[in-house]
Parts: structure tokens; C-alpha cells; sequence
């Protein structure tokens, strides 16, 4: 199932202050076809564009799915962890002290580790991981205009609550919210970046590198970001998707969740299309933010020794196979962006490799010549980024990969075939795609006869998953039905 793993022969040395800097962009519901240079000519993303020429983007990266109908919160579990979905503590919603995280690891190697936006793994694992920051949302999303959100503790203590009134045309009824501030009237956006061009404009530190991570909670809905974005958009112009449906073609077991509900049934394309504007919109928004921190890095002189990493979370469908959210294992929903720039990294290219949100944990470890913690199970992709220097031979470090959706998803893939197993209220449905010939999966040939041999190979390589990666309650739910 996996290539043999990269292991890191190096040792930490003592002086850090020639270690490279790290910037990482961490988006929210980005899917992974939104930038122009990767393909995209519909959308507007000149910064990004700019990171894709500068370094390498890697074109099939994935989550490996959700145990929560929140998926970004596993999601980032993972990412910070480098641990698979089922190899995290719960759903994500915490941090297990025994997993050490990503920005923890790298503030006791020497680093000045600032988390900036979203945290949805609890206060504690956020306190662990850095050493300055804010202001920072704890939770899954807000109203981007008046996020609440805490500046820096770094007791890390977290504890203030805010009241609003929700009705207030008809109620004096009370609800609280966790902050000690809200910036009324300033997008969640542009407090995130401004943040980060702070920080980066401000740093005189010259003996500790910096990790700098910042977590913006667009595009996710609430679509909403200043005028002037939504015009460059013409909703009735936008072209959209193959495998757009009025609805999902049989019951998944998540069709009325919260965000399927965010569009009536069927969907119709100018609802569709509307959707779509603003989600460029949102992401264009987001571009400018990222621009505006890179700026600052120029300036600042440190761009040169700086990593660059870009990635979203989760994807989205917003119509797609007829639903509108990312709690499916559609390409469109767990294929993500994912591009790296600067010291040690090639320009102007892309790689294929099959890869996780996971595997960027150790990789940004071998690039600043860290040591990788046991707990960590991704794996490095330096070895695929220098391909053609010592290891022409080496393009992926998987061969397959593994995806699961709570417990009524499983799926598995290779290089070029997908299998996607469902067990909804005790029904089986089975579907196999041809990811070569049809990118969309619109044609489902499990009952074909050119399918047979691929589902009994696939289903065989999703035991052995199961075995490994599966075992879970969620999984045992699961494999009970099946």
C-alpha cells in the first residue's frame, strides 16, 4: 500500500538562526481546482498564481476524509498531528498530550511559533503550540464581518465569553460567544492577514527562525467579502461543473445536514452559479490577504530564507453530484490545494505524488533539518520534490490511498481506478470510477463487466486498510453493515 518511508538521518543542530522561516496559509473549504494557474482561467488569484510559479504545487493532494460532519476539524487534527484520521484523539475536537503537534515541535527546536485565526482543536493544544499570535477564532465559523475572536495569552488562558442578543426584534433572550474581542465590521480575512504582515514587519529576532500559521476561515460560508470582489465576478457568465445534478442520485446517509440545507432541492445552475461567484469571490478576497503578508515578508528582507506553504482543508462540492457540502468522498470534496515555495524547493513545477494534508508535518521537517517525532505517521515528500537530482526513479511515496466518511463511507483508490463503498441504514451501494478517462466520476461501472476485476482488487486493498488504519468505532459501525 505505501513506498518504502523516508527516513531522516540528520540531526537538529544546536543554532537555529540559519534554519529557514516558515509562513503556512491554511484556508477553509478551498477546493482543490480554485487557483488560475493550476487550471482555474474562471477565478482571480494572482498571489497564489505567483506562489505556483516560485515553487512546487502538488496536484493530487488529499484529506483522508471525516469522522465528523464538521470535517475541517479532523482535518486540521491531522494536519497538525501527522497522525491519520483514526489515529487522532476523538474526533479532533482536542489534542492528545501524547501527539506532538506541528507548531509544538517546532518551537522546542528553537522556533518563535505565532498562530493566527482558526483553531478548532481545542484552547489547550493551541497554548502547546505557540509562543505568540492572535487573535484567534476557537471554533468552526463566524460571522466574517464580527468574528469573535482572543488575543494572545500566553498563559493560555481562553475563558472569556461575549453575549449578543441573536433576535433582537424578537427577544431579549441572550447567547454567548467565545472571545474577549470582536473587530466590528472588519472581515475575518483581513484581520488574519494584517495580523500576520504585523508580525512578520515587527520581527527582530535574529537568533530563532519563525513559524507563522495562519488559519483564515474563508472561503467558508457565510459567502460574504467587500463589493468590490463579488463584481469582479458575473454570476450569469460562470461555467459550471460536468457532474453538476439537481440532486445526489441515492441516499448517502448525510443529505439533510446543515450545509446540504444551504440550497433548496433540486439545485438549479443559476443558484448554482450564484454560489459559485461568491465562492471566487471569497477565495480572491483571500488572495489579496495572502499578498498583502508576502508583501510584508519582501520588505521585511526574509523572503529568501523563507518556506512558503499554502493548503485548504477540505474541499467542496456547491452542486457538484448534487450537493452542496464536503461530507462525501467526491473528488471535489477531499482533493485540495497544496503549494510549497522557497529554500530547498523547485520552481515552476508540479508533482503528482499521491499525498495527505498529513505528510506536510514531516516534510517541513526534513526541509529545515528536523528531526521527526515518532508520533507522526505521514510521511516526507522532500525525496518527490527532488526528483531528478539523486532518486529519478522515486514520483510518489503511495501507491493508493485510504478515505472514510464517519461511518457510512469507505473508499480506497490507486493511481488511476476509486472505490467508493456506502452502508446507509443497513443498504449497500458500491461505485467505482475510472479517475483517468472520467475525472468527474459521473460513470459508475461497479456493475459493468470492465469494473469486476477493479472492485475485487480494490475491495481487497480496502481490507487490508481497514486492517492498518480502520478500527475505530465509526469503522466497526461500518464493517458491522457491510
Amino acid at each position: 500500500m505505501t513506498k518504502a518511508k523516508t527516513q531522516l538521518k540528520t540531526k537538529t543542530t544546536a543554532n537555529t538562526a540559519t534554519k529557514p522561516n516558515i509562513i503556512f496559509f491554511f484556508t477553509d473549504d478551498q477546493r482543490f481546482d480554485t487557483i488560475h494557474a493550476l487550471g482555474n482561467s474562471q477565478i482571480h488569484t494572482p498571489n497564489l498564481d505567483k506562489l505556483v510559479e516560485k515553487g512546487t504545487a502538488f496536484t493530487n493532494a488529499y484529506i483522508m476524509g471525516g469522522s465528523s460532519g464538521a470535517v475541517c476539524m479532523p482535518s486540521r487534527a491531522m494536519l497538525m498531528t501527522g497522525r491519520t484520521l483514526y489515529h487522532i484523539e476523538g474526533e479532533g475536537q482536542t489534542i492528545s498530550e501524547n501527539h506532538l503537534l506541528l507548531g509544538e515541535h517546532f518551537k522546542q527546536q528553537g522556533y518563535r511559533t505565532f498562530g493566527i485565526g482558526k483553531w478548532h482543536n481545542g484552547r489547550s493544544s493551541f497554548a502547546r503550540s505557540f509562543t505568540g499570535g492572535g487573535p484567534v477564532m476557537f471554533g468552526g465559523m463566524a460571522d466574517h464581518w464580527n468574528v469573535p475572536v482572543y488575543n494572545y495569552d500566553p498563559e493560555g488562558k481562553y475563558h472569556t465569553r461575549l453575549p449578543y442578543c441573536p433576535e433582537p426584534l424578537k427577544s431579549n433572550r441572550l447567547e454567548w460567544r467565545d472571545g474577549d474581542h470582536i473587530v466590528a465590521g472588519r472581515h475575518s480575512s483581513e484581520l488574519f492577514g494584517d495580523a500576520a504582515a504585523d508580525i512578520i514587519s515587527k520581527y527582530n529576532d535574529e537568533e530563532h527562525p519563525f513559524f507563522i500559521y495562519i488559519a483564515f476561515t474563508a472561503p467558508h460560508d457565510p459567502r460574504t467579502m467587500p463589493q468590490e470582489y463579488l463584481d469582479m465576478y458575473n454570476a450569469e457568465s460562470i461555467e459550471l461543473a460536468p457532474n453538476i445534478m439537481g440532486a445526489h442520485p441515492f441516499d448517502n446517509g448525510h443529505l439533510k445536514g446543515r450545509d446540504e440545507r444551504l440550497e433548496d432541492w433540486p439545485r438549479t445552475p443559476e443558484a448554482l452559479r450564484r454560489h459559485t461567484a461568491e465562492y471566487y469571490a471569497m477565495i480572491t478576497h483571500v488572495d489579496a490577504q495572502i499578498g498583502k503578508v508576502l508583501t510584508a515578508l519582501e520588505r521585511a528582507g526574509r523572503a529568501e530564507n523563507t518556506i512558503i506553504v499554502f493548503a485548504g482543508d477540505n474541499g467542496l462540492a456547491l452542486g457538484r453530484h448534487g450537493l452542496m457540502g464536503k461530507q462525501n468522498l467526491y473528488e471535489h470534496s477531499i482533493h485540495v490545494p497544496f503549494i510549497m515555495c522557497g529554500p530547498g524547493i523547485p520552481q515552476g513545477e508540479r508533482r503528482s505524488a499521491l499525498c495527505y494534508l498529513l505528510d506536510i508535518y514531516p516534510t517541513l521537517c526534513q526541509l529545515c533539518d528536523l528531526p521527526v517525532p515518532e508520533t507522526v505517521e505521514g510521511k516526507s515528500l522532500v525525496p518527490v520534490l527532488h526528483v531528478g537530482r539523486d532518486n529519478d526513479s522515486l514520483t510518489s511515496m503511495r501507491d493508493s490511498m485510504f478515505y472514510a466518511f464517519t461511518n457510512l463511507m469507505r473508499a480506497v483508490r490507486d493511481e488511476r481506478w476509486k472505490l467508493i463503498e456506502y452502508v446507509v441504514r443497513g443498504c449497500r451501494t458500491t461505485q467505482l470510477f475510472d479517475l483517468q478517462n472520467d475525472p468527474d466520476e459521473l460513470i459508475n461501472l461497479a456493475q459493468d463487466p470492465s469494473g469486476r476485476e477493479h472492485v475485487g482488487r480494490l475491495r481487497h486493498l480496502l481490507f487490508c486498510y481497514r486492517d492498518e488504519l480502520d478500527t475505530g468505532e465509526q469503522g466497526r459501525q461500518f464493517w458491522s453493515g457491510w
